[in-house]
């Protein structure tokens, strides 16, 4: 395996961070913040992306793409995490929703929705989880009933992100409760705007935007909204999940800041425990072990597919390098004592990781969830 990403790599790394210090200010910590400023410039920031062909630059050029290779395209995400994404919610549209789009909708349903994520003018919201159904998502209760025009489709979502700012929504429902509970599922592609849907906030310490209740009540549905076929959504959301698990490049973030520590208590870092410098040290190597794993998993995507077994490994290995970095972290900024600029950005960086370290390990599948599925991968049957 060739872990030098691509010929273009270093190049690419070049030109993004030059776009990034000319197009986002030192203090930017993410677009979901109490400020709508933050949002409108990560809006902003998508169109300047796709105006260079670098928001969807894996994506085939019929659908707006760049055909640039998956290597690249890794190369872009460690770049925007490590920056706290920039790219605002895009990143849900650009690396599972268009690509399952591209593999299970009919072409006009890929002609219809394909073009607005490419451009980054639409945000997409993932209606997958339930209050008693989200690690067990098999188990989801929300059910779209037949009848003479289509479906209607009742019932209720929770932990949705952004989806009070969604213009879209990939919604799985049951359609059916014959056979195994995974074969009556099906995947939805809905507008937002949809009568019947209603959008409740959850107030948390991530801010606006992450979590909400959304309630389904008669929403109407038709074939044309179906992806794939009617009864075959659990391979599709198998699928989506294995590239959402492996589309966040944490371990980018991680690295950053833990590169920056010293440099930012500037004399302050040599009055830090010797343990503490032992499990910076530490931490740092997490993050190459998480940085490797990623590149297996995307090696195994960049030949058409990617095994379950193997993203579950890495999201293990991520979300926990995400939690163990925020707390040694947050002990390394407890020794800043300086007011400059560079120290005050260091401590709110630290403090925003901390806080949405908290969730990696329940967000896009428990850590429990992983480990039974890579469990089940390396272990015998029968």
């Amino acid at each position: 395996m060739d872990f030098t990403l691509g010929d273009n790599a270093v190049e690419l790394r070049e030109t993004l961070r030059n776009l990034l210090a000319e197009e986002i200010p030192p203090d930017f910590l993410g677009a979901f913040t109490h400020d709508p400023a933050d949002l409108a410039l990560a809006q902003h920031f998508c169109g300047v992306l796709a105006e260079q062909g670098l928001l969807c630059a894996a994506w085939p050029e019929k659908f707006g793409g760049a055909e640039a290779s998956i290597w690249e395209q890794t190369v872009i995400r460690e770049e925007m995490w490590a920056r706290h994404e920039p790219r605002g919610a895009q990143y849900m549209g650009v690396n599972w929703v268009g690509p399952a789009i591209m593999r299970h909708g009919t072409p006009e349903q890929q002609q219809k929705l394909l073009p607005p994520i490419a451009r980054g003018e639409v945000i997409w919201c993932q209606g997958f989880s339930e209050p008693e159904a989200g690690s067990d998502l098999a188990s989801i209760r929300t059910a779209a009933h037949a009848d003479a025009d289509g479906w209607s489709i009742s019932g209720q979502k929770i932990w949705t992100s952004y989806a009070g700012m969604a213009q879209w929504c990939f919604l799985l429902a049951r359609t059916s409760r014959e056979g195994r509970k995974q074969s009556g599922l099906t995947v939805f592609l809905l507008p937002m705007s949809s009568p019947g849907i209603e959008v409740r906030p959850i107030r948390s310490m991530l801010g606006p935007h992450h979590l909400n209740e959304v309630f389904f009540d008669g929403v109407r549905a038709t074939e044309a909204d179906v992806l794939g076929r009617v009864g075959a959504g659990w391979p599709i959301v198998q699928d989506v999940l294995a590239f959402e698990r492996v589309g966040i490049a944490r371990y980018a973030r991680c690295e950053r800041l833990l590169i920056e520590a010293p440099s930012a208590l500037a004399e302050r870092w040599e009055v830090i425990p010797p343990d503490l410098h032992t499990r910076w040290v530490r931490a740092l190597v997490h993050c190459r072990r998480a940085r490797l794993l990623a590149y297996q998993v995307v090696e195994t995507q960049s030949r058409g597919s990617i095994d379950p077994s193997d993203a579950a490994a890495y999201r293990i290995a991520v979300t926990r390098l995400d939690q163990d970095s925020a707390v040694v972290l947050a002990e390394i900024a407890q020794f800043a004592r300086s007011n400059t600029a560079a120290t005050q950005l260091f401590q709110a960086s630290v403090a925003d990781h901390w806080r949405y370290a908290n969730a990696s390990t329940v967000a896009s599948g428990s850590i429990e969830m992983q480990k039974i599925l890579l469990a089940r991968a390396m272990l015998p049957t029968g």
